[in-house]
């Protein structure tokens, strides 16, 4: 038994030695045709690094050949299959702009948007794959409106769009964290405008009120009542959205503070006006 394992594994090494050295000299010394031919092989044996060299040797002398539209294609599934998901929606894309009327061009396109979502890093790096794909989604379902992707494009788009929310809301928080309130407040301002139907939105207004609230109570006299008077509006704005707000009890507390705070100035201004 051990001795038909052992003759089975030396064939195994056998066959993979002769193929690599098959594929290095038609790499490395073959004409044009058999590259074409051993980067088809490969592809399709689902070596796709293999195949991505063999493609960049041929690409310059197929340009403007039939063969071009299936090497661009197999370049672009090769760059995807191998995880190099930025270069693969660069070459889907390539691919459907060269092929428009290609049988293909619908699965390119999709897998081109596609491939910019899976770049598409965490919410705290640079979203430029994020915005990329969302343009690649919304394009693809203009353009294929019956396609049987625009469910899942619809899906993708979501869960970019809450990757956008996320780092402004994050951003917005952190001018909150550093105890820089005005630009805390004009943060969720912003945030609050452009994403109107965030599931973010109660904690978006909760934290403009904080930083509003804090503004307010910290201020100079000279500017404390009109800070006190907008945090109340803040607070008045979250109460009106969320009258069930899971920081209801909090900001009762602190708006009552306000009022306090508020009655006391106004109170100084008048004694000092009477003066």
């Amino acid at each position: 038994m051990q001795k038909i394992k052992n003759l089975i594994f030396i064939l195994l090494f056998t066959s993979t030695f002769f193929s690599c050295s098959e594929y290095q000299k038609v790499l490395n010394k073959g004409n044009v045709q058999d590259q074409y031919k051993m980067a088809t092989k490969m592809y399709e044996a689902q070596k796709y690094s293999k195949a991505i060299q063999l493609f960049e040797k041929i690409t310059p002398k197929y340009r403007g050949k039939p063969q071009m539209e299936r090497i661009q294609y197999m370049v672009a599934q090769s760059h995807y299959n191998t995880k190099q998901y930025s270069l693969a929606a660069y070459y889907f894309d390539k691919f459907v702009k060269n092929y428009p009327k290609s049988s293909k061009v619908e699965e390119a396109a999709y897998l081109s948007a596609y491939s910019y979502y899976k770049a598409s890093p965490r919410f705290s790096l640079d979203q430029k794959d994020t915005n990329e794909a969302l343009n690649a989604l919304q394009n693809f379902i203009f353009k294929y409106p019956t396609s049987s992707k625009v469910a899942d494009a619809n899906k993708t788009i979501k869960e970019l769009t809450f990757k956008l929310e996320k780092k402004a809301f994050e951003i917005a928080k952190q001018y909150y964290r550093i105890s820089d309130y005005i630009s805390a407040v004009t943060a969720f301002d912003n945030f609050i405008a452009d994403y109107l139907g965030s599931s973010l939105k109660e904690d978006a207004m909760y934290y403009k009120f904080k930083a509003a609230y804090e503004l307010g109570i910290n201020s100079y006299i000279v500017k404390k009542e009109e800070r006190i008077k907008n945090a109340l509006k803040a607070e008045e704005r979250l109460d009106k959205n969320f009258p069930k707000s899971k920081y209801l009890e909090e900001t009762k507390k602190l708006k009552e503070n306000l009022n306090n705070q508020l009655n006391s100035v106004i109170a100084l201004k008048t004694n000092t006006n009477g003066l």
